[in-house]
């Protein structure tokens, strides 16, 4: 129950006030387009009038006289002549079905060109956010935001915006209109206007508020969707389809009741704007008729004032159910703006760029995760390796192996002591630089859904074909490559289920191959692996290691006998270094591990 506490609420009210705030940073990404938004506004504008010719002039058409009985002295201005109305109302038509086309058209350029650079962005955003960012958020939330969110947006920008403008033109005109032609009828119809625009921004609040607890059920509800899907062997290996269910279903239970107590909001809104708005109406009519039967008021007027009266009445109901979607939409903005917004990745611009000779030096490293500041992972870490040099990691899980190599690629940076390439400290050099000159192996080898080609030329995307099949024949892939039909056209499949373990190995050392680094880092490369595609692998790593500074991360020993330097990690301290003969000597960590595995 602690973490639902007041700290969390206070944070969460903090959040609703800045709301508006954030989500109107979207304006920034408008803003190039502006000169097109502001002739799409106006053209708006220009629709909105030309609709409101339409009551006015059937108004007039009340008033018109038999063609017969016209002075012909009269002033065609006066509009006595029916024929003379509907060509009028035609040009109406016309002019406003003109100005609608162009609206719509400009908005929907607006628009366009603002998602692509929204996404452009997000996108842009996301690659370049550090690793701790995304130890915080969850795959499926992202993508929902990226896709959800801005499909939400559009809608927005490219109608709901526009005709939220629009009913309030037609608000403003019909007010102006029924005041000047009958002021007594307008009081009555407008001493309801108040009492709608209180109610409208506590209706506005509550569905804000459930729209947003629903977005955020429908991002969780998303990331369960792609854990399991990514995951789907594993749910299926331990049978717990019906768990999965469960999970997923209580998240669609949240959606289904927060958006069914929203609609219960937005309905009671209508509800109220229809009995209130043609409740008045409908008084209005009476008292109108009152008039017109002592001659206050001219059927002309009362028609012109009866229509001004419906268009106005329908404007307001349109009002509320468009509130409701544009709160659902800021909603949507507000989080892709703290996307957008969120710091970046560090990348020092302007950092050192030179490739590196492969000398790497720890310095009395300490670090911790953000996500778990009580558990100290490495502790006064102290290790200096030479160009060209072999260095073996081992130690039981926990030790601090893979976060080593995490902080070689700077996907963290330490808490205490510093990381020095070739003697500067890693700060001074530009991150991207200073990745080129690295390559990882990993356990869990991540293909992207392309061809193999595709896959390898990930290491250095300028390769030509000729550098990307001497990369495979280097890592003993070749062979297997060419004995599919489509050889290297071969699509992989989704994270390339297609393939074997070893065959995915061989692609990431092939890729590796293609980088050419200057510092290889192979974490458990073959820990999973059957004894063939192991020897493969090794064959493989061994002709890939050959002249780099190499950092692997091992469980068995028999990968890393002949390393230049083996150190021991535990509990995230150095506790052992040395070659393998000499720990074994010594009689500790490692030459227990070494008995338990080697005998």
């Amino acid at each position: 129950m602690a973490r639902f506490g007041s700290n969390k609420d206070e944070k969460r009210v903090k959040l609703e006030k800045g709301a508006y705030k954030r989500a109107m940073r979207i304006f920034k990404f408008i803003s190039p387009y502006k000169g097109i938004f502001f002739i799409g506004i106006i053209f708006l504008i220009l629709s909105s009038i030309t609709s409101m010719g339409f009551p006015y002039l059937v108004g007039e058409l009340f008033g018109t006289k038999d063609p017969s009985q016209i002075d012909t002295n009269v002033d065609w201005k006066e509009f006595e002549d029916t024929n003379l109305v509907m060509y009028l109302l035609f040009g109406v038509f016309i002019a406003n079905a003109f100005f609608s086309f162009f609206r719509i058209y400009l908005f929907s350029i607006v628009t366009e060109k603002t998602l692509r650079d929204l996404r452009n962005r997000a996108f842009e955003k996301l690659i370049h956010s550090p690793i701790s960012f995304f130890d915080k958020s969850k795959v499926g939330e992202l993508s929902s935001r990226i896709a959800t969110d801005i499909n939400l947006l559009q809608e927005l920008l490219m109608t709901t915006l526009a005709e939220f403008i629009r009913q309030w033109l037609t608000v403003i005109i019909s007010t102006a209109v029924i005041a000047y032609t009958s002021p007594r009828l307008a009081i009555i119809m407008l001493s309801i206007v108040p009492i709608v625009l209180i109610l409208t921004i506590i209706f506005g609040k509550a569905i804000k508020r459930l729209s947003k607890k629903a977005q955020d059920a429908a991002a969780e509800s998303n990331s369960i969707l792609g854990e399991v899907l990514s995951g789907i062997k594993n749910v299926k290996a331990f049978a717990n389809e019906s768990y999965e269910m469960v999970r997923y279903g209580n998240y669609n239970e949240t959606i289904k009741s927060l958006s069914i107590k929203s609609a219960i909001w937005r309905g009671l809104f209508a509800s109220f704007i229809i009995i209130g708005m043609f409740g008045a109406v409908s008084i209005v009519i009476w008292q109108g008729v009152l008039l017109l039967q002592t001659g206050e008021l001219e059927m002309e007027e009362f028609i012109r004032f009866i229509l001004f009266t419906v268009f106005l009445g329908a404007s307001f109901g349109g009002i509320g159910t468009l509130l409701g979607a544009i709160q659902k939409a800021i909603g949507a903005t507000e989080r892709l703006m703290d996307i957008i917004y969120q710091d970046e990745e560090a990348k020092n611009e302007n950092g050192i760029t030179e490739d590196l000779k492969g000398n790497v030096t720890f310095e009395n490293i300490g670090f911790f995760y953000e996500t778990r500041p009580d558990v100290q992972v490495l502790n006064e870490l102290n290790l200096n390796v030479q160009s060209g040099q072999s260095i073996a990691i081992v130690g039981p899980s926990g030790a601090g192996k893979s976060t080593l190599s995490s902080l070689l690629l700077r996907f963290y940076n330490p808490t205490s002591g510093t990381i020095l390439f070739d003697g500067i400290n890693a700060t001074q050099y530009n991150i991207q630089s200073l990745r080129s000159n690295m390559a990882i192996v990993p356990q869990d080898v991540i293909l992207f859904a392309g061809t193999i080609l595709e896959n390898i030329a990930y290491g250095n995307v300028d390769a030509t074909e000729k550098q990307i099949f001497e990369a495979a024949k280097i890592a003993n892939a070749f062979d297997f490559i060419n004995a599919f039909p489509d050889g290297f056209n071969t699509l992989v499949g989704d994270r390339g289920i297609q393939l074997s373990g070893g065959q995915k190995q061989r692609i990431a050392i092939a890729r590796a191959v293609l980088k050419n680094p200057k510092i290889l880092i192979l974490d458990e490369a073959t820990s999973s692996l059957d004894s063939e595609s192991e020897q493969l692998v090794q064959e493989a790593l061994d002709r890939l290691m050959e002249g780099r500074t190499t950092f692997v991360i091992a469980h068995r020993l028999s990968t890393i006998k002949n390393a230049d330097k083996i150190i021991v990690l535990e509990k995230g301290k150095l506790v052992e270094s040395g070659t393998h003969d000499e720990l074994v000597k010594h009689g500790g960590v490692y030459a227990n591990l070494s008995s338990i595995q080697l005998g």
